[in-house]
């Protein structure tokens, strides 16, 4: 078999010591030495094995060497049994999870799949119980032994999956000690109106894209850009393609899987996932970016409690409530257990996230985790835009764009993968009434249905996890054509940026699409800072701020709004730019104005001035001068010398 010619490090799986032999442990050691895992000088672990299960086993395995305790996690969150290693606090969000997460159900569709598939889920779970075995020094917090099936609870790799929208406080309140779950047997008080509003998406639970109102503006940016340059638009006549994923630092692992059935892929793994999330292979690459579209829907039911249970009318009959025991095991805290069960309860939308005593909400979503974990695994093997846009017709893909290139030459961008058909008179960002036919999708949008560029006359197109209205310039999709729920996100500044740096070349190669993508300019503070100057111009030399502040505005003014690692201003643009979000986001929403117009034009100049004397104080107190550089303040930190960090430093 060939191998990579590099310089490398070659460790090859061994079994470690058995106590006592199985048929299992002989089939896991016979498996280890189908593969081979080599690591290259940076670490990144390579795969090699005869079948595509032997690579899935490698990768798997090799996840398991450099971090296993972030995949038990992973997949103790995937399952809703997160609590059983970090207590009660938990429970709410293992509820979240179990609300659409069934093992009796997975357990089912792993028995039902297609062999191929049943194979690599089973390689995925060797793997790891051969990890295990061969390192009794290792201690899960919970699961010792992994199942195959279980692989189906975690088959996308978003950073925020759609399960994870629903508010866990508005759950607790739901479900909790008197709350109307819990008392759905009382007398009904009168109707809350204010859950009418959409209240879906949790800020301390959601990696959501778009700054939301209660968001710490100062926590970890996400966000991904992708880039796709045509072979027109290149210096040797081949297609390019940027990925360029925003995830926090210890998010993904790094790999590299290689079988002689034909798979060769390397790119970003969530850890415990056994496919490249985002990456390429021989000759073909794709990249994620969060989509705008609209994936998830609440709907609202009159509802009335029965001796026999919850019922609620649709098109003039009724309809009852369906009931699930769910179980909530925890730890104490001091070697001991503890469980709690819920009532749970679900529509024929999906199960009930919210509600007050007499009117319920219920959460619809993408739940189809067999073709999920398909599509995510088939386009690793996908070699041309062809047989990728045949892994897109599973429409299982729901919270991501995909930009995407070929060794043919072929480019193209995808909006959304999973968005279903809705009446487009209802306002589909707020509940609608799940009590009538009216609101029930009518299918699901082709992907051709969706905005869809392929091989455009530009040579090149973007997408930055903004709308798909520009992504190849003046040409793209129109927004008029589409339904108002295919993007909610809009433009963004990275989008404005690309606008800038891709138009008008036909030089790009590898180092220069690079340049492109970290060109240092900030147009995101275009408006912001020529409006905090212009308040410091205006303020009277009596406010004791003039002075104060005589000397960041003087850096700010001269600044060319390009970022650098000895860049003083762009530290003071930043630390008054996060202050100022801060401070004034809930008035922006408020006043229905876009939070940066609302920055440049709606603060008032006092606002603005105390949150640049905030940021000055800040950067003081912090490093010492708010004349800091960049440089100084944008750096990454181990906190150990281990890949292993403190168990917050990665969640």
């Amino acid at each position: 078999m060939k191998k990579l010619a590099l310089a490398l490090l070659l460790v090859v799986i061994a079994c470690g010591p058995i106590d006592g032999p199985s048929p299992e442990m002989a089939e896991w050691s016979a498996r280890a030495d189908r593969v081979t895992i080599v690591r290259d000088d940076w670490g990144i672990a390579h795969s090699y094995g005869e079948t595509d299960a032997d690579a899935v086993f490698g990768m798997v395995y090799a996840q398991a060497e450099d971090d296993f305790p972030r995949i038990e996690v992973n997949f103790l969150n995937s399952q809703g049994r997160l609590a059983e290693a970090e207590g009660e606090s938990q429970i709410w969000r293992d509820l979240r999870m179990k609300l659409f997460i069934d093992p009796k159900v997975l357990q089912d569709e792993y028995a039902s799949a297609e062999p191929w598939l049943r194979e690599l889920m089973d390689a995925w779970a060797a793997a790891l119980n051969y990890y295990l075995l061969t390192h009794p020094g290792v201690e899960p917090m919970v699961l010792d032994r992994f199942e195959p099936w279980m692989a189906l609870s975690f088959s996308e790799g978003s950073i925020g999956g759609d399960m994870e929208r629903p508010s866990l406080k508005m759950l607790e309140d739901f479900y909790g000690d008197g709350g109307p779950a819990q008392e759905a047997a009382i007398s009904a008080p009168k109707h809350d109106p204010g859950l009418d509003r959409l209240a879906s998406i949790d800020p301390a639970s959601y990696s959501g894209l778009s700054l939301l109102p209660g968001l710490d503006p100062t926590v970890e940016p996400t966000g991904s850009n992708g880039f796709a340059i045509s072979p027109s638009n290149t210096e040797d006549g081949d297609a390019l393609l940027l990925i360029n994923p925003h995830t926090s630092f210890y998010f993904r692992a790094e790999h590299h899987m290689v079988s002689e059935e034909g798979l060769n892929a390397y790119g970003a793994s969530t850890w415990g996932q056994f496919f490249v999330y985002q990456g390429f292979n021989e000759t073909a690459g794709w990249m994620h970016t969060s989509t705008g579209a609209d994936a998830v829907d609440e709907y609202y039911y009159d509802v009335e409690v029965r001796e026999d249970g919850v019922w609620y009318p649709y098109d003039g009959e009724m309809r009852q409530m369906e009931e699930r025991e769910i179980t909530l095991p925890y730890t104490n805290g001091s070697g001991g257990s503890g469980e709690r069960t819920v009532t749970a309860y679900s529509s024929h939308h999906g199960p009930i996230v919210r509600g007050d005593a007499n009117r319920w909400v219920a959460v619809q979503l993408m739940n189809n985790p067999v073709d999920a974990l398909t599509q995510s695994y088939m386009r690793t093997k996908a070699a041309n835009y062809d047989e990728y846009l045949e892994t897109m017709r599973l429409h299982t893909n729901s919270s991501n764009n995909t930009v995407f290139a070929d060794a043919e030459g072929n480019i193209a961008y995808f909006q959304a993968n999973y968005v279903p058909i809705r009446d487009e008179s209802l306002d589909w960002s707020e509940p609608v009434s799940g009590m009538t036919a009216a609101t029930e999708y009518q299918g699901i949008h082709t992907v051709e249905e969706s905005p869809l560029i392929v091989n455009p006359s530009t040579g090149w197109l973007q997408n930055t996890n903004n709308h798909p209205w520009s992504v190849i310039g003046s040409t793209s999709p129109r927004k008029s054509d589409y339904p108002r729920y295919m993007d909610a996100y809009g433009e963004n500044f990275r989008g404005e940026h690309a606008l800038r740096v891709l138009p008008g070349r036909t030089d790009f190669n590898l180092q220069r699409l690079i340049d492109a993508a970290y060109d240092s300019y900030l147009p995101g503070f275009e408006d912001i800072v020529p409006a905090l100057v212009a308040a410091w111009d205006g303020t009277a030399n009596s406010n004791p701020l003039k002075a104060r502040l005589a000397e960041p505005v003087a850096a700010l003014r001269g600044w060319d709004l390009r970022f650098g690692a000895e860049s003083i201003p762009t530290s003071v643009a930043i630390a008054y730019g996060d202050t100022l979000l801060s401070q004034i986001a809930d008035a922006a929403d408020q006043a229905g104005v876009d939070v940066y117009d609302y920055m440049a034009a709606g603060a008032s100049a006092t606002v603005k001035l105390g949150a640049l004397a905030d940021a000055v104080t800040r950067l003081e107190e912090d490093f010492g001068s708010w004349a800091t550089p960049w440089g100084e303040i944008n750096r990454f930190q181990r906190l150990t010398g281990d890949i292993v960090q403190p168990v917050r430093a990665y969640r």
